[in-house]
């Protein structure tokens, strides 16, 4: 009877270790088939707030990129605005060059030429994008240029800016935890203000012909502002430039975060399946064990 007690008790903690290396094949054999060490946080250990925090940083970088994104759109878009203004002033320039070189250029036609780029310009500096006027500064909700409130400008020297209905404040964007990316530019910038006055002056002019001293000044002032416009072009561009960096460097970091983080949650199929026969060669040792244990009889010894 004490022999069968003994077996008895050896039996039950081999078929419980048994059992315990069987569940351990069970939970490789489910890491294997979902390729994550768990389900939830919990099952990460110590690791969990390690990975939580790569998973926030993440979707806050991905924040980042599309803030930087969207301004580089807006400015794309403003580059192009400013693009046709420059063509804009580059045909007027050659419309004033010939009426120098010639006498007698009819005013009618020349006036309304100018009346014309006047209005191109203005349906330009309004230029939408999503939603928003690009060249009102802060006040995206309104147009910025409004010719109603115009006065007639003939002066070669003093600039008016009273088609502007914008402010001052340049849109900024925040492309990372410490930098801001400022862009854009007003429609209130010299480089507009002389080119409306340039177009105003010929389109307002009172004598006809046209005198020979406005139609200069009207296309040095052309050529001043065409200059200028060129000088945003190439501030937007530089604009431009720093926002794709910020966009790059926000999917560079999310690139590595989520390697890391992948590292942390993902398994490693080949260790896990070297594990998993491992724990399978000792499950049926165990099997194997037990079944001698359960076959031994006193019988065999009295024989």
């Amino acid at each position: 009877m004490v022999a069968r007690v003994a077996t008895f008790a050896l039996s039950e903690q081999m078929v419980s270790a048994a059992l315990r290396t069987q569940a351990k094949i069970s939970e490789r054999q489910i890491e294997t088939a979902s390729g994550k060490v768990s389900s939830d946080y919990g099952g990460l250990g110590a690791t969990s707030k390690k990975v939580i925090d790569l998973q926030v940083s993440i979707s806050q970088s991905k924040s980042y990129e599309d803030a930087a994104s969207s301004a580089d759109d807006r400015v794309q878009a403003m580059y192009s605005a400013t693009g046709s203004i420059a063509e804009l002033l580059s045909s007027y320039k050659s419309e004033l060059t010939g009426a120098v070189s010639a006498s007698g250029t009819d005013a009618s036609t020349l006036t309304s030429a100018a009346e014309g780029f006047m209005s191109e310009m203005t349906s330009l500096l309004n230029t939408q994008y999503g939603g928003r006027y690009l060249f009102a500064g802060s006040r995206t909700d309104m147009a910025p240029v409004d010719l109603s409130s115009y006065s007639n400008t003939t002066s070669a020297t003093a600039a008016d800016t009273s088609y502007y209905t914008g402010d001052d404040q340049l849109a900024s964007a925040k492309v990372s935890d410490s930098q801001y990316v400022t862009y854009g530019v007003t429609a209130s910038n010299p480089a507009f203000e002389k080119a409306m006055r340039a177009f105003s002056m010929i389109a307002n002019a009172t004598s006809s012909p046209i005198d020979s001293t406005t139609l200069s000044s009207a296309l040095d002032l052309a050529t001043s502002a065409l200059d200028a416009v060129t000088g945003v072009q190439t501030k937007l561009s530089l604009s431009a430039s720093q926002l794709e960096r910020a966009v790059n460097n926000q999917q560079t970091y999310q690139s590595d975060a989520t390697t890391l983080s992948d590292s942390l949650t993902n398994v490693d199929v080949a260790a896990v399946t070297a594990e998993i026969s491992t724990y399978q060669a000792q499950l049926e040792a165990s099997y194997s064990a037990i079944s001698k244990i359960q076959s031994l009889r006193l019988s065999d010894y009295l024989r």
